[in-house]
């Protein structure tokens, strides 16, 4: 069958390998659609220090079930699912208080273990959710973005009547926006320093957007707010040197939630999140969103179809590759039909 398998960093293609069979406890699932993610660049690019190659990346997809393994119950052949990539062990700390997304012997689905840039995939049968009827595969395979933002917010705990400042205008800043919208945060300031991506912020519901490099942000903020800062920050451009910008930006009793892995220090003044007692949370893939993110694609509040800029067959995922190198303002999610 065919991967998309990374033997080193920068060295990857579409190759043959073998088939796998469903193992117990685990469903073999048909891929239908996967998309690209920042991460799977980072592991490209030999940024990621969880991976061992080769690896056969992907984690956010959705299939139909091919196969059970022995001793699954409830998953009948046939079904439509998509995969949360979160494999948590159950007993260790953070499992015990209910926090297996960030569980020390987690597996990830295309990151410790192949993932669904494959015609098939083995997934535990615990990682499955199944698909509204009306629910395409296509978007199916957009619920784990969604399930990100989903987390950042919880994280953050929003009042009623909290404004949201979104560092980054990407995916993850984009589907941070829509998740805000849809539980409902009426004013959600964006901030990039790509025209196209404010526009598309602005589209989907943004009330005010700022491009990073022609306007003052602090002083448009502060203006926005009369002054008093915003309450609530996500950082999805992931830039370790605004964090002082955003604990100045920070109201007083203000959350601020960190969604990157780049290891470059941040400066942290203390005195300004001593004297507005801010809460910096870092926020780490998705604790159990999934059912939450279905619900919300099924009822319309999120518009995942928006997301997608591009839409390629499974051949050309290394041409997708190359363009998101060199011309990532071209693009926003890329889905790959790999079975559909």
């Amino acid at each position: 069958m065919k991967a998309f398998q990374v033997n080193a960093p920068l060295d990857y293609r579409i190759a043959d390998v073998e088939a796998p069979q469903a193992a117990p406890g685990e469903v073999l699932v048909k891929v239908a659609f996967a998309g690209i993610c920042g991460s799977d660049m980072h592991i490209i690019h030999g940024d990621n220090a969880f991976v061992r190659f080769p690896r056969i990346t992907g984690h956010e997809f959705a299939g139909i079930v091919e196969a059970v393994g022995e001793g699954v119950e409830n998953v009948d052949i046939g079904e439509r699912v998509c995969v949360d990539p979160v494999v948590s062990c159950g007993h260790c700390y953070p499992c015990r208080i209910g926090r297996p997304n960030v569980c020390t012997a987690m597996q990830v689905i295309g990151v410790h273990r192949d993932g669904g840039f494959e015609e098939r995939v083995n997934v535990p049968a615990a990682n499955l959710h199944r698909l509204p009827a009306h629910l395409g595969l296509d978007l199916a395979a957009l619920v784990e973005p969604y399930s990100i933002a989903a987390n950042v917010l919880d994280r953050m705990q929003p009042q009623p009547g909290d404004r949201l400042l979104v560092y980054g205008a990407g995916v993850i800043g984009l589907t941070v926006l829509q998740m805000a919208r849809a539980k409902g945060i009426e004013e959600v300031i964006v901030s990039d320093v790509i025209d196209e991506r404010l526009a598309t912020a602005r589209e989907l519901g943004a009330r005010h957007t700022l491009h990073g490099s022609r306007d003052d942000v602090e002083a448009e903020v502060m203006r926005l707010t009369d002054g008093e800062g915003v309450p609530l920050i996500a950082d999805a451009a992931c830039v370790p040197a605004l964090l002082p910008q955003m604990l100045r930006l920070a109201s007083a009793a203000g959350r601020i939630g960190l969604l990157g892995f780049n290891p470059t220090p941040s400066d942290l003044v203390q005195l300004e999140v001593i004297k507005k007692e801010l809460t910096l949370v870092g926020s780490r893939l998705n604790n159990r969103k999934f059912p939450e993110v279905l619900e919300l694609l099924a009822s319309g509040a999120l518009d995942a179809a928006a997301l997608v800029s591009h839409r390629l067959p499974f051949d050309e995922m290394p041409s997708a590759i190359e363009m998101l190198d060199h011309h990532p303002e071209r693009a926003r999610k890329v889905l790959i039909e790999i079975g559909a």
